[in-house]
């Protein structure tokens, strides 16, 4: 299983402050580096900055909102991230959420299914810097993009309603999942991407699972996991995967422990057919050392 660490922008860090991040992750041996894409910085652009200061490590956007771009915008982007970084951008991509696209940005966002599936049938395309023409509910278009010669990213799609996730099985190099956990992931995702695959006659995809973690012995870590993940796991899509779980609360899916119990976690999580795990480090009340303790366990957890 592949190790990534998520970047953290929060608190008003300075873009200096954020990329000497990534050459930490990089300097620490991670496999991939995550950025979120929410309210403060372009998650792309970000990337784009991170490739110039990084030789190694994948960059990945977790995740891009589609309903804000017309795909052959974001298309271009991501060539440019891919470009700039000589081929190492995941590109993670999302329906986001209708708190965000309804409320926030005024969209509709009526037929999720609908727009991912028809930002499927010509993102590829776009990538691959071929004539792509589609007319249709959702946008219409006839471009074809100058990529430079450099291959197209893999597209990593964000799912946790079955059809999505048969949708990423079916169609993308991945799918990213936030908050779910061992049940979810064993009974109610993993097969669905396996079946979705099998039927679309295509390799099983990269299978990304993130998760709040932290190496701690504090009494308080599992509030403090609580108070990390109040705000999003309001929102509807993430409090029904925790309902699948079996969780009564969003701290119950974190993974907290000594290196032992985490490790063993980890182990579970490969062992269920996750390809990637995304490390959400957070602060841990009594525990200041946390995160520093958690990402060096994690750099030499797989070696």
């Amino acid at each position: 299983m592949r190790l990534g660490l998520y970047i953290s922008t929060a608190g008003g860090s300075g873009i200096d402050e954020i990329l000497h991040r990534f050459e930490i992750a990089e300097e620490l041996g991670f496999d991939t580096a995550w950025v979120g894409h929410t309210f403060d910085w372009d998650s792309l652009g970000l990337l784009c900055l991170a490739a110039r200061v990084t030789t190694r490590i994948e960059l990945g956007s977790w995740v891009v909102p589609t309903f804000p771009r017309h795909p052959a915008a974001l298309a271009q982007q991501a060539l440019t991230v891919q470009r700039a970084s000589h081929g190492r951008l995941a590109l993670g991509i999302g329906v986001s959420h209708a708190a965000v696209i309804e409320k926030r940005l005024g969209l509709d966002f009526s037929r999720p299914l609908r727009h991912a599936k028809a930002y499927m049938d010509v993102l590829p395309s776009l990538l691959a810097s071929e004539r792509t023409r589609y007319d249709g509910p959702e946008f219409r278009m006839d471009v074809a993009l100058d990529g430079g010669g450099i291959q197209a990213p893999p597209i990593l799609l964000a799912a946790l309603g079955p059809r999505m996730l048969e949708l990423a099985g079916s169609r993308a190099e991945g799918c990213a999942i936030w908050l779910g956990g061992p049940h979810f992931l064993e009974n109610f995702a993993v097969p669905r991407i396996r079946t979705a695959a099998r039927e679309a006659n295509r390799p099983v995809p990269r299978i990304l699972a993130g998760l709040p973690i932290a190496v701690t012995r504090a009494s308080g870590a599992r509030e403090s996991a609580e108070r990390f993940l109040a705000l999003s796991s309001k929102l509807p899509s993430y409090r029904r995967t925790l309902e699948l779980e079996g969780a009564s609360s969003p701290g119950q899916v974190a993974i907290i422990g000594e290196e032992e119990q985490v490790g063993s976690r980890l182990d579970a999580l490969a062992d269920l057919g996750v390809s990637d795990f995304n490390a959400i480090t957070f602060p841990v009340e009594g525990d200041p050392d946390a995160i520093e303790r958690t990402r060096t366990f994690l750099a030499h957890w797989n070696t």
